[in-house]
């Protein structure tokens, strides 16, 4: 039997291509061997069948973020039940509309962001693009978020104008946001730089009890119909 070779110097042999180009097809997710997606071009082969998708471009491989529809339940940020180990190449969305090709590279190393509460379900972030994460931490409280809040209980007087400006966070002035009733028992929540926690205590400051909290959109990037559980790619071109 040939001694093993690194995967990139077999499929530069057969593609007549550069080293260089050959790593590229690899990382790209081009390359098959046996019949698997294998994507390090350091994979040691030796008479296995090598296969090059007829498709293949030759283009960099871009950082990926992924949108997770975190089920009520999970922890967002850190904890013992991370909500980032949903993140499975089977749990993508069936109507992912962004049209990037699955790799297996695109879940290593996500770094979650913009926190949101454990008891708490709706969009969240995970990236591995460095422009992403500067865009989301470093501008992050200047950012809208809304949320769809199910509440119970009967509102005190005033109780929406008192959401809306006039309540205090850890002793601290809460800045106007907008809250309006969406049906009898749920508001709809748009605000900037919510903290944890901070939803429940508005509404228990006007005699509300929260039953549930879902996080709907993040700046212009929306949840949509995605259920729960299930995660899709944020396309280039689509921003927060």
């Amino acid at each position: 039997m040939p001694d093993p070779i690194r995967l990139a110097k077999h499929v530069a042999e057969l593609a007549q291509c550069s080293r260089t180009d050959a790593e590229q097809y690899i990382k790209g997710g081009w390359v098959s061997v046996e019949g698997r997606v294998v994507e390090d071009p350091a994979h040691p082969v030796t008479t296995e069948a090598v296969v090059i998708d007829p498709a293949a471009k030759l283009e960099a491989v871009e950082p990926a973020t992924i949108l997770l529809h975190k089920p009520a339940g999970y922890d967002a940020i850190s904890g013992r039940n991370p909500a980032a180990a949903l993140v499975r190449p089977d749990a993508r969305w069936a109507d992912d509309p962004s049209g990037v090709r699955l790799l297996e590279r695109h879940f290593h190393r996500l770094t979650p962001l913009v926190p949101l509460d454990a008891d708490a379900s709706g969009l969240m972030v995970l990236t591995q693009d460095g422009r992403v994460w500067r865009r989301l931490t470093e501008d992050g409280d200047q950012i809208e978020q809304e949320f769809v809040v199910e509440v119970s209980g009967e509102i005190a007087p005033y109780g929406l104008r008192k959401l809306n400006h006039g309540l205090h966070y850890n002793g601290r002035a809460l800045p106007p946001c907008k809250v309006s009733w969406q049906n009898e028992i749920r508001l709809r929540f748009a605000l900037k730089g919510v903290q944890g926690g901070q939803l429940r205590d508005m509404c228990a400051q006007v005699g509300l009890e929260v039953v549930s909290i879902r996080r709907l959109r993040i700046g212009k990037v929306a949840l949509a119909k995605m259920p729960a559980g299930a995660w899709r790619y944020l396309p280039v071109g689509e921003r927060f």
